[in-house]
């Protein structure tokens, strides 16, 4: 799977906090409240040298719980579904899909901060990482080993995230940007939906024993 698209299948969510409150403050206000959200991002992969070797852009939104949508529309049009049930994977330069169950080894992963259920704190470590680029950031340590990252830092921008980094322990980064974050209302229920187009060819994944 290719680096953004590994990058997806995780991700982060929000609501209005104080002004006073610390990133780990805001994020937990933001993962508490909000129900559903819809975003612009801009992708970088990073190489462990500081080169960038990707670029992507899209969009994404989410309702909660385990139900997120996100679509690159640069590069490619990739599409990556979570429709509370499974997780399907969209590749329509290979005309491919790959779908797997969801289950708690999502639990552990980026996506659990953006569109999971429960209380955050029992996946992750949270703490507050300090300001820089107009943000204050927080970092998110798994607790489980078996994530494929070493953790995940969110920048706050007051209530709502404005960016995220994915690290892992090979020195990677995967730097998402949100330019754009909207928080309230419904998000059409269709949008967490897939339906395979003709001719694709749809392998499917198990889950990961426990």
């Amino acid at each position: 799977m290719r680096p953004l698209r590994v990058a997806v299948a995780f991700l982060a969510a929000a609501l209005p906090a104080a002004a006073w409150a610390g990133a780990v403050d805001a994020f937990l206000a933001f993962t508490a409240n909000t129900k559903a959200a819809q975003a612009r991002f801009d992708q970088q992969v990073v190489d462990a040298g500081g080169r960038v070797v990707e670029k992507a852009s899209g969009a994404f939104s989410f309702s909660r719980p385990n139900r997120f949508r996100w679509a690159y529309d640069k590069p490619s049009a990739t599409v990556i579904v979570a429709d509370g049930e499974r997780l399907w994977v969209y590749d329509p330069d290979l005309r491919q899909a790959t779908v797997r169950p969801m289950d708690r080894a999502l639990s552990a992963t980026p996506a659990a901060l953006l569109a999971g259920r429960g209380d955050v704190t029992a996946a992750f470590t949270l703490r507050d990482a300090g300001s820089a680029d107009g943000l204050e950031w927080l970092e998110a340590t798994p607790r489980s080993p078996d994530t494929g990252f070493d953790r995940v830092r969110v920048g706050m921008r007051g209530a709502l995230p404005g960016a995220m980094e994915l690290l892992d322990s090979l020195g990677g980064r995967t730097v998402l940007r949100f330019p754009r974050f909207q928080v309230g209302g419904a998000v059409d229920p269709t949008t967490f939906r897939f339906t395979p187009p003709p001719g694709t060819d749809v392998l499917q994944e198990a889950a990961p024993r426990k």
